[in-house]
């Protein structure tokens, strides 16, 4: 705010008035504030003042619900809601600032922010508030702990703030630019050059910032280079207040009189749309201050210094009887604030108090305030106070706790020894230079160090086994990392570069050269993309998983089934698991548990990768084990076939379950059985730290038939007991999922000393003799590369880091033992490929799939799988019957050999999960996919939307004789809404780089009848009700308004996802053409995978290579002198329009024999839509170069 046209007393206010006040009542404060209120000898209130209890408030009319006074007699200069909790921060002219509690303005905290200058800004930040003063910023914790503390120059004299997000503040005064700050690295970043100097009021809109000046302009600026855009010469003194809503900018000020300035009784108002003054509003006080208060209309708030407040329309009359007064203590009312929920208004005036008005009793300063942390109580008062002078005073009068154990001071000395820290040696280049004078040297900075910056690195500790992976920065500079020298480039964390065009331009194909599909990590949580690729790739959990359909709207199996689908589907072009993601974040187990990670935990990879995906491989299992057995009746889905097993259990049980017996056994003697079953198991390594060989077959062994003491319950005893608990197994599983469980530095060195152990005796039965050194001699690396060595080098760096059999060999004893061994490829030879299968009871297992923690401290690591995959996924891609082992790393597919998968550099290379399959698996199940989706989902269904009528039915479902046959045509659009912003960062250059492209979800869907009488008609047209944040419906685009997929207030036909999603795949798999525009992304974000065959694209039909791509609103006008999207977007519209141009199309192509005829029409609509910037005319008179048939039934609709 200006001052200038202020009471010109206050500008010969100092700080030294506050120290000499006399705590003598002042002649303009009301008596009736100072009740039970005690002054110290410096004048300062010691707690606030509110007024009497019994306030009457009338609900819907502002009225005074408090008083209460911040500081005695000093001026209040600035005061704020805060936008986070239940707070008003009050700022005085002597430098300090009080927050109060709720709407009874309890004082919550008091400091002083600066010794000399006044307060002139408030912001509240989610940590902290920002204070700011002439030349200073300042940002402290709501207790009043300092967080940073900007000084600015001292010619600098500021007098505004506006935050722009979350961490960039802009800075404005009567200087002439304005400063750009970056609260994260508290730095000036950037100074804009100001024309009018002066800026001491800013606000932002999502179109310009507006900045008012002292010389009564206000500028509009751009959001993105801060150059003026427009200004408004508003008053010719001085500006005093504005305000900015939605269309309107509303301003008060002085205007320039022979006498000086006076205060102007018309508020000047402009239309943002036009950029033009519209009618002023003369009101019936002095403006000082003004706020829009939009609650059921567009009301200001005009308020003058001497306390009079008017509420008025701001295109409107402004009428006196809608002026209100408020009462300041003091002559003056210095500053003004409107809380964010609208129900609270705070006044500050010049003696020192707040008034809070409120239009209800129990008003709330913000529409969703988190909790507020309070001081615990002092508990010093309850102890008796100690007498330090007296010597015979007993310590024990100060109770401390009782313990037995001995305390640290009595530690010995003896045992101690100082560690100082020692000081790091000098650079040799400083030594170098160095010229002495006496015993001083002097030397110039080399600059190989930060300023003021000096390393200590103490002796290396034993940390987490994370640690590990941080690897020191090379001397050579920061682009040479040792660590990615470690990690082989396809083991890396791959990113999506994302350009104009979004993903069309990337080169998927780069990275995968096979005909298996890769998924996209850009979606939240996708780091279980490795898993879904290995229980893909287990044949009968991708048929039986296929094979599933039931009621339930957020089904992971259901939807593991669709991802399955679309991956058998695809020929190379990766896919996503958007659908089955945001089903798995509705599911509450798995937020429980830890497995939902946020956007930035995931970005930085602060999560332990290895633990999650062990925890998530666990509870997938058990949620499609749930899913798969619970009973499909009644069937949701019409089109939802028979149960495929019994409800005792389901095929996930079948080929993952594994029944076991606990025993308990007490040493009373007692002992209790019972029985159980699991869906994987977790390692047990042994304790002892012996360089000893230790199979993995004896590790597995120790795990599965688990002994271990504990405390139970025995009923012989009635009371806790130690027991020794063992766990047997009575059936071995078909698929066995183990959990490696290497979490520590501990399990890390267990792994790599088998490994080397292993190693050496896979040198020594190969004939090699190895020296104790861990590295070889080169005449050793040459006689076991040489023929009589019977080793190849290449074989020798096979056998490194390898501990994990590829093959083991289970069997369940007569006495209910179980014996585990490995088994090679020679012991199939010494006993019959068959002999396992002729034998009861034994069991052979051969690895399917490893995945494993890449460590990389430059990324936060990531999560990749080798994987084996089988024939007949090769004959179905590729035509082929082979085994191959592949990389599976997001859209990263490789091919790689067999010894990969089991080798394990525990410097960069982690496992974490096991997936053994028994052997002839397929054999034993049915795997036959049989579509579940009939014909009977098209058919008529029930909104979920409460207010839906009739009335309000936008289409006409498909009857029985109307069910599409192959080769239909269907118009298909979709409406999207946003559910994360784009992130996006500029480069040096100017251009902008697409860090995480924005998160859309389906919101509307549209299918439109190709053929027939009712040709044109639509079939479906489904809103799709969501339960995540939505913020952005983007309506001029989509057409979708807040509230239309609310299932309590929309009056729309409201659906599931899952419902339209069934539809649409069973037109996908009934062979129908969809005809659109733009069809490419709306598949995407639907995630649907549709044959290229199937898709008639109208972007591509009217498109020249190497030309831009045409909107569907310039093609509708051209070709069908149609003016469609006016206001926003409408799916029928869009989606007839397409049907139309596809026959326009094959009009004007006789049906594709044509193409050099066609060739020249498109030829004429490029140079048409250059002349025409590609804008539709506005003007009613002007007609399409083109005419067009209309569809007579689409007239007739």
């Amino acid at each position: 705010m200006n001052f200038e046209g202020l009471d010109p007393g206050l500008a010969e206010y100092a700080p030294a008035m506050h120290s000499a006040l006399d705590p003598v009542l002042d002649a303009h404060l009301n008596p009736s504030l100072l009740q039970n209120v005690e002054l110290d000898p410096e004048g300062v209130a010691l707690e606030a003042l509110p007024v009497q209890e019994s306030v009457h408030i009338m609900e819907g009319v502002y009225s005074e619900l408090h008083s209460v006074v911040a500081e005695v007699g000093v001026p209040v200069s600035v005061s704020h809601f805060d936008l986070h909790e239940e707070m008003l921060w009050v700022g005085s002219h002597g430098g300090h600032a009080t927050s109060f509690f709720g709407p009874a303005l309890e004082r919550y905290s008091s400091f002083q922010v600066n010794g000399s200058d006044d307060i002139r800004q408030i912001q509240s930040l989610e940590n902290g508030i920002l204070f700011l003063t002439k030349n200073n910023l300042k940002y402290m914790a709501r207790g009043g702990l300092i967080i940073f503390d900007y000084l600015l120059d001292e010619s600098e004299d500021m007098h505004s703030l506006l935050l722009t997000d979350s961490s960039t503040l802009l800075v404005g005064g009567l200087q002439n630019h304005i400063l750009e700050i970056d609260l994260n690295t508290v730095q000036e970043t950037q100074k804009y050059a100001v024309e009018t100097p002066g800026v001491t009021i800013m606000r932002q809109t999502n179109r310009f910032f507006f900045c008012g000046h002292t010389s009564g302009k206000v500028s509009l600026r751009d959001l993105r280079t801060f150059k003026v855009e427009h200004e408004f010469d508003a008053f010719s003194g001085s500006l005093s207040d504005f305000d900015v809503h939605g269309n309107l900018l509303a301003a008060c000020g002085f205007s320039s009189r022979l006498t000086g300035l006076a205060c102007d009784r018309f508020l000047k108002v402009y239309d943002l749309r036009m950029m033009r003054a519209i009618t002023p509003l003369q009101v019936h006080v002095d403006p000082a201050f003004l706020r829009f208060i939009p609650t059921y209309t567009s009301r200001l708030a005009i308020i003058s210094q001497s306390g009079q407040c008017q509420f008025c329309e701001p295109t409107g009359l402004a009428n006196p009887a809608d002026i209100f007064h408020v009462n300041p203590v003091g002559p003056l009312l210095m500053t003004f604030d409107v809380s964010a929920s609208k129900q609270a208004l705070a006044f500050g005036d010049s003696e020192g108090c707040v008034h809070l008005w409120t239009d209800s009793p129990e008003p709330s300063f913000n529409p969703y305030s988190r909790e507020t942390e309070f001081a615990l109580p002092c508990l010093v008062d309850s102890l008796p106070p100690l007498d330090w002078s007296q010597d015979l005073l007993p310590l024990s009068l100060i109770p401390v706790p009782l313990t037995t154990d001995t305390l640290l001071s009595d530690w010995p000395a003896a045992n101690s020894a100082p560690a100082p820290r020692r000081a790091p040696p000098v650079d040799a280049e400083i030594l170098r230079t160095m010229k002495k004078v006496g015993f001083i040297g002097y030397a110039p900075n080399p600059r190989t160090r930060l300023r003021n910056q000096i390393p200590y690195r103490l002796k290396e500790s034993d940390s987490e086994f994370d640690s590990f992976s941080q690897v020191t920065e090379s001397p050579i500079g920061r682009e040479e990392e040792p660590h990615l020298h470690m990690v082989s480039k396809k083991y890396r964390k791959v990113t999506i570069k994302y350009s104009k065009l979004g993903l069309e331009d990337f080169d998927f194909k780069h990275y995968n050269k096979t005909l298996f599909a890769g998924l996209e990590p850009h979606i939240p949580n996708a780091y279980c993309n490795c898993m879904i690729q290995v229980l893909y790739f287990l044949e009968p959990v991708r048929c039986l998983i296929q094979n599933h359909l039931c009621q339930k709207e957020f089904c992971l199996a259901c939807e593991l089934g669709f991802l399955f689908h679309m991956l058998d589907l695809s020929r190379g072009d990766p896919c996503q698991g958007s659908n089955f993601l945001r089903a798995f974040r509705t599911i509450p187990e798995a937020s429980a548990l830890g497995l939902i990670l946020a956007d930035s935990d995931e970005a930085s990879g602060k999560g332990n990768l290895a633990r999650l995906i062990q925890r998530w491989n666990r509870f997938i299992l058990t949620q499609l084990h749930q899913d798969m057995q619970e009973l499909e009746v009644p069937q949701a889905y019409r089109g939802a076939g028979g149960s495929f097993c019994s409800s005792g259990d389901s095929v996930i049980g079948q080929l993952f379950s594994c029944e076991m017996e606990n025993c308990s056994l007490c040493r009373c003697g007692s002992e209790t059985v019972r029985a159980s079953s699991t869906l994987l198991f977790t390692l047990s390594y042994p304790e002892d730290k012996t360089g000893k060989n230790c199979d993995f077959a004896q590790v597995l062994k120790r795990s599965i038939c688990l002994e271990q003491n504990t405390q139970a319950w025995c009923d012989n005893c009635e009371k806790y007991q130690p027991t020794i608990q063992t766990r047997n197994i009575r059936h071995l599983p078909d698929i066995l999922v183990i959990n490696c469980e290497v979490n520590s530095l501990k399990e890390a060195d267990f792994w790599r000393m088998q490994a080397e152990v292993a190693f050496k005796m896979a040198i020594k039965k190969h004939g090699g003799e190895i020296s104790k050194n861990k590295e070889f001699a080169l005449a050793d690396w040459k006689e076991l590369g040489s023929p009589e060595g019977m080793l190849m080098c290449s074989s020798i760096e096979e056998l490194k880091n390898v501990w994990l059999p590829f093959s083991i060999r289970m069997k369940i004893t007569k006495n209910k033992g179980l014996d585990v061994c490995n088994w090679t490829d020679g012991d199939e030879i010494q006993w019959g490929p068959a002999r396992a299968e002729e034998e009861h009871g034994v069991s052979v297992y051969d690895l399917m799939a490893t995945v494993v923690h890449i460590l990389d401290s430059r990324t936060g690591g990531s999560l990749v799988a080798h994987i084996k995959v089988g024939e007949t996924y090769h004959q179905r891609k590729e035509g082929v019957t082979h085994q191959q082992w592949y990389l599976f790393n997001d859209f990263l597919i490789e091919p790689i050999d067999k010894h990969e998968a089991v080798q394990f550099d525990m410097n960069w290379k982690v496992p974490a999960i096991l997936y053994y399959v028994k052997r002839n698996l397929n054999s034993k199940y049915n795997l036959n996919i049989k579509n579940p989706i009939e014909a009977s989902v098209l058919l008529a269904e029930a909104s979920l939307a409460r207010k839906q009528r009739k009335t309000h039915t936008t289409f006409i479902p498909l009857m029985l004789n109307e069910m599409p046959q192959v080769g239909d045509l269907v118009g298909l659009d979709a409406e999207f809404v946003t559910l994360n912003e784009e992130e996006a960062e500029l480069r040096s250059d100017g251009t902008k780089s697409t860090i995480k492209p924005s998160q859309m979800s389906v919101a509307r869907i549209t299918c439109v009848r190709g053929q027939g009488p009712n040709e044109g008609i639509p079939f479906i047209d489904d809103y799709i009700s969501t339960q995540e944040q939505v913020v952005d419906y983007l309506t001029q685009y989509s057409g979708i308004k807040p509230g239309d997929l609310d299932a309590k207030i929309s009056s729309k036909h409201l659906t599931t996802l899952k419902s339209t999603y069934l539809k649409l795949r069973f037109l996908i798999d009934i062979g129908v053409k969809f005809v659109g525009h733009g069809l490419q992304k709306d598949f995407r974000v639907i995630n649907l995978m549709v044959p290229k065959d199937q898709v008639l694209d109208t972007v591509y039909l009217f498109h020249m290579p190497r030309k831009r791509m045409i909107s569907l609103r310039f093609l509708a006008w051209y070709f069908l002198d149609l003016k469609i999207q006016g206001e926003t977007h409408d799916s029928i519209e869009d989606a007839r329009t397409a049907l139309q141009l596809y026959r326009k199309y094959l009009e004007l192509s006789k049906n594709g024999t044509e193409p050099e005829s066609f060739h020249k029409v498109l030829k004429g609509l490029y140079e048409k839509g250059r002349k025409m910037d590609w804008k539709v005319p506005e003007p009613e008179g002007q007609t399409s170069p083109k005419n067009a048939a209309v569809f007579s039934s689409v007239l007739a609709l």
